[in-house]
């Protein structure tokens, strides 16, 4: 009886590899790239390009276990949502009220330790922020998100 089993999951486990999700990057326009529109510093493009592009832009990289269901599945799911969430690569459609947001959300996650996801960092060490790194980071988005959200007028009422 295990043996059936057995076998009908390696049967289970072959057959699924033929469903395969789409692992193409949309095509990027650069001048609405976050690099182009945010103009950050070399440090902070470099720190988001190793930690956070792989999900949060259209530049995936994707690695060889990728190519494996049910593992596919869940990057795919998991690299979409990222992009919904937040998309490096078409950062120049976001309004001027939301980049602000933006960068609060960036700072917050990463202050959380909520971002590169634990997963993420297992298997790609090199996406593991150090204490430096995340300091840099927050300090920059929050110095951009400042006063964004509510189109710059945040202290406008204040004597």
């Amino acid at each position: 009886m295990l043996k059936k089993i057995l076998g009908a999951l390696l049967i289970a486990l072959l057959l699924i590899q033929f469903i395969r999700p789409a692992q193409d990057n949309p095509p990027t326009d650069q001048a609405q790239s976050f690099e182009q529109v945010a103009s950050p510093p070399a440090e902070i493009t470099s720190i988001l390009k190793s930690a956070c592009y792989d999900c949060h832009s259209n530049e995936t990289v994707y690695p060889w276990y990728s190519k494996i269901a049910p593992v596919s599945w869940w990057l795919a799911n998991h690299i979409n949502e990222g992009r919904e969430h937040l998309n490096f690569s078409v950062y120049g459609q976001v309004s001027a009220e939301d980049k602000g947001k933006v960068m609060e959300e960036i700072a917050e996650v990463i202050q959380k330790n909520e971002m590169p996801l634990a997963s993420y960092t297992w298997l790609h060490p090199e996406a593991k922020l150090s204490d430096a790194q995340k300091n840099t980071l927050v300090q920059w988005a929050n110095s951009q998100g400042v006063g964004q959200h509510n189109g710059g007028e945040e202290n406008e009422h204040e004597e």
